[in-house]
Order: C-alpha cells, then structure tokens, then sequence
C-alpha cells in the first residue's frame, strides 16, 4: 500500500506576480519532499471560497503562507491556522511584512528570488515533515506561548523578561504516562523562573543549560490539557559586563523543552525571535 503524502495548503495572494514563486519555488520543492501543495484556486469545489478556506486549513498537515505585500486575507488566514494549531511555514520578500506578534514564528525572507526561497524553504518543510511523523507516533503534545516582552533599564544594568506558557496535551483516549520531570533547554544567559523563584539548573554543554520545572500534573486525563508558567530573564547589559548599552535588544534563537515520561523523553524545538524593550507599545 502506497503511503498518504502530506498536505500543505498554500496561503498567498490571488496574483500573477506570485505564480513563478508558487510554481517553480513552493511546489517544486514540496515535489522534492513527496509534499502535495495546492491552493484554493487549483481546486474544485461546491461551497464558498472562505468556507474552502476554512476546511483546507482544517485539513492540511502543514500551512506554508506568503506574507509579501500585507495581504489582509492571508493574515486572517493565517491567524485561523496558528488558532487551529497547525505548523505554518511563513515567507516573504521583505521582513518589513511580517506583523510584530509574528515575528516571533520562524520566517523565511527570500527577497524575490527563488533560488533563495527553494533554500530556506527546504530545511523547515523537512523538519516539518518530520515533526508530523513524530506527533503520529506519540501520545502527548506541547505548545508554548509568551507574552510581550519588557525591558527594565536601570542606570547599572538593563534586564529583558517575558512570560512564557507551556501546554501539555494527551493525544490518546486514556490517561498519559506519569510524567517524571520538564525541562527547559536555553543558552546559558537566561534564567527561568516559576511561582517567582529561580528553577534549579545545570550546565549541558558549554554555552547551554537545562531548568528543571515543575509540571502541574503529573499525569493527564484522556485528551486532557495541563499549563505550566513560567518567566524567562536575561540580562542584557550592566555597567560591569563590557557590552554595548542599548535602547532595545533582539534575541534570536530556539529553546527546547524536554518531557521525562516514565516511557521516554519528548523534546520539543521552538524558534523564537523576540525584542526588548521599555517602550509598552
């Protein structure tokens, strides 16, 4: 029996000037992937556009959306798929098109060019592609979510902080494994802390460390849901440090949170992309 390829809806505007980069970038490098990619506008169908829409992104493993342009339709697209859960791969000629609370989603900027979107685009339909087969196989989920990030500037030092939310989601019909330990993998430079104190830790490699949290339940019900919060610090300059002092600061990277089930350990990798500053809004 031949194995089910998986679906990518494609999210972009109604535009001759997008067919090239549909065509010989998005679909040519699902093709290479065994990825079916389709548009509303390549299928046929009885109900309306939107309600087509909805459906496909109801049913699409993955979303791959292009912001070129600040289409509105394709922001509340996309806005309906993230709501829906569902991995998007988001690209874009100018980075200037990506709305602040997404910047923090990993994007890709190919400026027009093709060759460069094939290449971005490549690696992240892989490693989705492989995340897919992973959530098939295993029991419990994880997401996270974060809150604005703020800036304290004191005359000695200037510290960046945000809020950041894991869920956990049992996927099977019965209660999960027991869950023995969480972990959050970052660079070295952040703290985390829960219920307002520090998370004890331990170096991992040089440059990374792993924060022991601690999970709110210990197991989950059938298709249950439990949150874990906590807060991430870092100190982005002191009048001791030798760095550059600032007005705002970016941090650009991943953070991994590992789950210790009395089976195994689920690891979970997440981009993050995130700007401090004093300024609220």
């Amino acid at each position: 029996m031949s194995k089910v390829k998986p679906f990518a809806f494609v999210l972009m505007p109604f535009d001759k000037s997008f067919d090239d980069i549909y065509q010989l970038g998005i679909k040519a490098v699902c093709s290479e992937l065994s990825i079916v990619a389709e548009r509303v506008d390549e299928q046929f169908y009885n109900e309306t556009m939107l309600e087509r829409i909805y459906r496909q992104i109801e049913n699409a493993d993955f979303i791959i959306a292009d912001m070129s342009g600040k289409n509105p339709n394709v922001f509340y697209e996309v806005g309906y798929a993230h709501a829906k859960k569902k991995m998007c791969a988001l690209i874009t000629k100018e980075s200037g098109d990506i709305p602040f609370d997404l910047r923090h989603h990993a994007h890709i900027i190919y400026g027009g060019n093709i060759v460069d979107l094939k290449d971005g685009l490549r690696p992240r339909l892989q490693w989705m592609k492989e995340e897919l087969e992973r959530r098939k196989k295993e029991t419990i989920d994880l997401s996270i979510s974060t809150s604005y990030p703020s800036l304290e500037i004191l005359d000695f030092r200037h510290t960046g902080e945000f809020d950041l939310q894991i869920t956990l989601k049992n996927l099977a019909e019965s209660r999960s494994p027991e869950i023995d330990a969480v972990s959050i993998l970052t660079s070295s430079g952040w703290k985390v802390l829960q219920n307002g104190k520090e998370c004890a830790h331990e170096g991992i490699s040089v440059g990374t460390k792993k924060s022991f949290i601690t999970p709110s339940d210990r197991r989950l019900t059938a298709n249950g849901l439990s949150k874990i919060d906590v807060v991430m610090r870092k100190q982005f300059w002191s009048r001791w440090s030798g760095e550059e002092k600032k007005d705002s600061y970016r941090s650009k990277g991943s953070v991994t949170v590992e789950v210790a089930t009395e089976e195994r350990t689920l690891s979970f990798l997440f981009d993050l992309d995130l700007e401090f500053s004093d300024i609220p809004f």
